[in-house]
């Protein structure tokens, strides 16, 4: 990280980038481009707080002509390597011993090396300045030499060139060449650099971005990126999300309370009736009319927030024994279906591709089972004669809402039941219905959904990116979710739209069998998604139907 000493200073150098010469006794702490016509390569000056003295990186010149000093031009400047007695400080550096490794002492304040372009003032670059300074911290160069010096080899993996990593450049991605079985090499990799640095860096082994070809060995070429522990791994829960954790589960509670008011539509007094289905009533009837309903509404809302519950405890159940530590659940209410689930953040890296497959799925598989049985059990209840005093009535036209479920009703209670203006059924279809919903939204391969967290895992980034534009396009056009389809979307582009962060090792793939798993999961969701469209329920009689 730089220094407030040296933003100050950037301030007062006027760059000049026609013909210059450049003083190795300058004392200039910011970083300048080089003028050439790759950007990523700079010089600049690093100052240790060992040595209290600036070391000479790399230094570049162009002519007026921008010819870069060709043919020994004595208008350009190229620059030789420092002293004799800089060149072995800096060997000696590179011989620091693992017990030195991670110490303060040694650590060398390196300016992160700027985009500054001729044009930019001085303020301008006080600004670039500033922005290092409150960004995460970068990897130091002098641990990066020596990474590179004892970690990577002819026998595990060759550098050939390096490259700024991470959402800001903070960490270092080396390029190279593969020279064992990948899962082998990064097993040794790891175990060497938690030998020699401890736990102050992550190492990431991913795929070789922009690579021209495979591996000659065999699948995709990789890369290695480096980060700082701190700035790679999620911080803590903080207080304020403890809190607002809390009251979001309030309101959860009280929006699974309502829908179990909703369903009792043929009770309630019409005032209340006209407010859950007048879309253009706004003011809520008076609360104490809703009083008595409570009482019976409760099952149904023991129900939704079970499935709900079920669900995270199906997450945190498989992330314990892969050592994934998870945050709390964020519940969002929606007076429709009680709830749209909850946002769940990985609070650890995770490991490997198939680890984040397993905790994905977990979740909607856990909620899915719960609903299902009360699905079917609520559907038992319903051909029941004993228990027609627990019944419901709810508008036939409800059952056009699913593919998969409508069809599964008509089957289970019969052309005359589902083929009239309303239909009996007991509330815990109504749960069992709500929860595949949610489950199935929840699982669609978009972002930071479990569904897209599991086509991330099963199949790639690249293939996620498909599967979520298609999603987006379904969700547009309401050939999903029907009229849930856009307060879907919306909740999807504020809050989840963001693919998860990769793993440590982000390569190596998942087996057969998981990525058949996750296939069968997003073709039941988008049978389970999928409106009945009315010519299919006019021939199968689910609600009254007149097409012309």
């Amino acid at each position: 990280m730089g220094t407030l000493t040296s933003v100050a200073f950037a301030a007062a150098i006027n760059i000049r980038f026609g013909s210059f010469n450049c003083n190795l006794r300058e004392k200039i702490k910011t970083p300048l481009p080089k003028i050439t016509t790759s950007l990523r390569e700079r010089y600049y000056f690093s100052c240790t707080e060992e040595y209290h003295r600036f070391r000479f990186v790399k230094c570049l010149g162009n002519d007026q002509n921008g010819n870069g000093g060709k043919n020994g031009d004595t208008s350009s400047s190229v620059f030789n390597t420092a002293s004799r007695d800089e060149k072995d400080e800096a060997d000696e550096k590179s011989n620091i011993s693992s017990n030195e490794f991670g110490s303060d002492k040694s650590r060398s304040v390196s300016p992160r090396p700027s985009p500054i372009d001729p044009t930019y003032s001085s303020f301008q670059i006080d600004s670039f300045k500033l922005m290092e300074l409150l960004g995460p911290e970068r990897v130091d160069p002098v641990d990066v030499k020596l990474i590179k010096n004892n970690i990577f080899g002819y026998s595990t993996f060759w550098v050939t060139k390096e490259e700024p990593f991470g959402d800001l450049g903070e960490g270092i991605l080396f390029f190279g060449n593969l020279r064992g079985k990948r899962e082998d090499v990064f097993a040794k990799l790891q175990r060497k650099l938690a030998e020699l640095a401890g736990d102050k860096y992550n190492l990431f082994m991913i795929e070789e971005p922009n690579s021209e070809g495979p591996d000659p060995r065999g699948g995709a070429r990789v890369s290695f990126g480096l980060l700082r522990k701190e700035v790679s791994e999620p911080g803590p829960t903080t207080l304020w999300q403890y809190v607002i954790a809390f009251i979001l589960f309030l309101l959860t509670i009280g929006s699974s309370v309502e829908l179990g008011i909703a369903s009792q539509i043929n009770r309630l007094p019409p005032q209340v009736v006209k407010y859950f289905t007048d879309p253009n009533a706004v003011e809520p009837p008076d609360m104490e009319l809703l009083y008595p309903f409570v009482d019976s509404a409760l099952p149904l809302a023991y129900g939704v927030l079970g499935i709900l519950l079920f669900h995270e405890l199906g997450h945190f159940l498989a992330a314990v024994p892969k050592k994934v530590k998870l945050s709390i659940p964020y519940f969002i209410p929606n007076i429709t279906l009680g709830s749209f689930g909850a946002i769940t953040q990985f609070k650890s890296i995770l490991p490997d591709r198939s680890t984040k497959v397993d905790i994905s799925l977990a979740g909607p598989f856990a909620g899915a089972a719960l609903s299902v049985s009360m699905f079917a059990v609520g559907l038992f209840l319903s051909t029941l004669p004993d228990a027609a005093s627990d019944l419901v009535q709810v508008p036939s036209m409800l059952f056009q809402g699913s593919l998969l479920l409508g069809l599964i009703s008509r089957a289970t209670l019969g052309y005359a039941a589902l083929h009239a203006a309303t239909v009996s059924i007991h509330p815990l279809v109504i749960a069992g219905w709500c929860g595949l919903t949610t489950t199935a939204f929840n699982m669609l391969p978009v972002g930071c959904l479990d569904g897209g967290r599991a086509v991330q895992g099963a199949f790639g980034k690249n293939a996620l990116a498909t599967f979520g534009l298609s999603t987006y396009v379904m969700l547009g056009l309401r050939v999903l979710g029907g009229p849930l389809a856009l307060p879907w979307g919306f909740y999807v582009l504020i809050c989840q739209r963001t693919p998860e962060k990769p793993c440590l090792n982000d390569v190596t793939e998942v087996g057969t069998w998981r990525k058949a798993l996750v296939a069968t999961a997003i073709i039941l969701v988008v049978l389970t998604l999928l409106p009945v469209w009315d010519e299919l329920a006019e021939e199968v009689g689910i609600g009254l139907i007149t097409t012309f």
